[in-house]
């Protein structure tokens, strides 16, 4: 019976070695974000030179621009999907090298295997891990949010194999038996540092703030807004965590005590996401942490799972919100621009639990160039959606709306009180023309 170390020796190979594995029609998998695996995902123009046909490249927010993503000459080879866009995938998306599925976080791994499995392909996933332990475990480290689910439904697995990832735990262990091929790789692990938010955010965060009880479950994610947020909730009490991402702010409320996870209903004492991206702080203080859960997003995002957490509070941004309360969230002039993630389930599970609320965030207005090249002022809630604008989360599903002029609460009004509300929080400027165009399309 050989070793677990003689078994993964038998497994290392290089990335191009590893892309020889492929087979014609099968569909890729990469991790999402910090867990994308560089050294594989830099050698996949590599398949030209394999004569496969027919494949698919998968990706959720890439954080690097990859050659093979801007490359006309992969057509036939390997084409991209995406699930959420970041700014390589934008710009490829000019060209038609990529196209966004549609989804949701808890059912667009379902929905897609159902397609895969229909016409008849082999789903291949590709993550990095951090180092083997002394049992033959791996550890998926930044990023659980699909990848075992993949494997569980019997993925051909190849990974990267990182010494400076971190060591996670949840639903992030994979064992040496269930691995295809290993790549091991040296890569510094992403890094993202906070940024300085500004005054509007801040007037943002506090009204936030103020909406959140002591002995709430928290969601928050990336982002200015999110940040000030956190910084406003510092002497809250009895808070806990149940998120999609772990953020660094997170491990500034749990310092300071204002986290400590006791009333959360469900997983009490455990800070619980699915991914993570940030400093090497945050890094150094998920390694090795087991008060620090990593459960898939079918799991964590579930409207169903949120729902068992007490006064759970989402906090979700908007590119744009209409007059109905309708949230555009991912598309900018009618272009995909990233994805829905996890907001329309964190939105309706948020309102399925007891105390819970739900809360779209924005600024109320953003600068862009006019017809003349200067800069001019847009409202960001307007009477209606841009063309082509996606529809994240539906009228029927927004709590309450949070710009830097105030809180609207929609639960429960009907659309002329929801006109009012709106108008309420939007830039001044705006509000006599909001309602004249209220009037003009019989928005009440």
């Amino acid at each position: 019976m050989k070793t677990i170390q003689e078994t993964y020796k038998e497994k290392v190979m290089t990335a191009e070695k590893a892309l020889e594995l492929i087979r014609d029609r099968d569909y890729i998998f990469s991790a999402q974000a910090a867990g994308e695996p560089t050294a594989i995902m830099e050698k996949l123009q590599h398949l030209k030179n394999t004569g496969v046909k027919n494949c698919t490249l998968n990706t959720c927010l890439p954080l690097q621009d990859y050659p093979v993503f801007k490359d006309p000459e992969m057509r036939g080879i390997l084409s991209h999907n995406g699930w959420f866009f970041s700014k390589a995938l934008r710009e490829a998306h000019e060209d038609k090298l990529v196209s966004a599925i549609p989804q949701s976080s808890t059912s667009v791994l379902r929905k897609v295997m159902d397609r895969i499995t229909y016409e008849n392909r082999r789903p291949v996933v590709i993550a990095t891990v951090s180092p083997m332990d002394s049992h033959g475990y791996f550890s998926l480290s930044v990023s659980a949010i699909y990848e075992r689910d993949l494997i569980d439904k019997g993925a051909f697995t190849i990974l990267e194999v990182n010494p400076n990832f971190p060591r996670t735990f949840g639903d992030s262990n994979v064992h040496i038996s269930e691995v295809d091929a290993l790549v091991e790789s040296d890569r510094p692990i992403p890094i993202a540092n906070l940024a300085p938010y500004t005054e509007t955010d801040a007037t943002i965060g506090k009204y936030i703030a103020d909406l959140i009880e002591d002995g709430s479950t928290i969601q928050l994610g990336i982002g200015n807004i999110p940040n000030a947020v956190a910084h406003e909730l510092r002497n809250k009490k009895h808070l806990g965590i149940h998120t999609e991402m772990f953020t660094e702010t997170m491990i500034d409320l749990l310092e300071c005590g204002a986290v400590d996870n006791t009333q959360k209903g469900l997983y009490d004492g455990y800070s619980v996401c699915s991914f993570t991206m940030g400093s090497q702080r945050l890094y150094d203080y998920i390694d090795n942490n087991p008060s620090i859960l990593f459960k898939s997003c079918t799991f964590t995002n579930d409207p169903y799972t949120i729902g068992r957490c007490n006064k759970f509070v989402s906090i979700n941004a908007s590119l744009e919100i209409d007059l109905f309360g309708q949230c555009a969230s991912e598309t900018v002039g009618g272009v995909q621009w990233s994805g829905t993630g996890g907001q329309s389930e964190t939105v309706m599970g948020a309102q399925m639990s007891k105390g819970g609320k739900s809360i779209i965030a924005m600024h109320a207005t953003y600068q862009t160039k006019g017809e003349d090249g200067n800069k001019v002022l847009r409202s960001k809630i307007v009477p209606f959606l841009h063309k082509n604008a996606a529809v994240t989360t539906s009228r029927n599903d927004v709590d309450y709306v949070v710009t830097e002029y105030g809180v609207a609460w929609l639960r429960g009004l009907n659309v002329s009180e929801r006109v009012e509300a709106l108008i309420g929080i939007a830039h001044p400027d705006f509000r006599e023309e909001l309602r004249k165009e209220a009037e003009a399309l019989k928005i009440w």
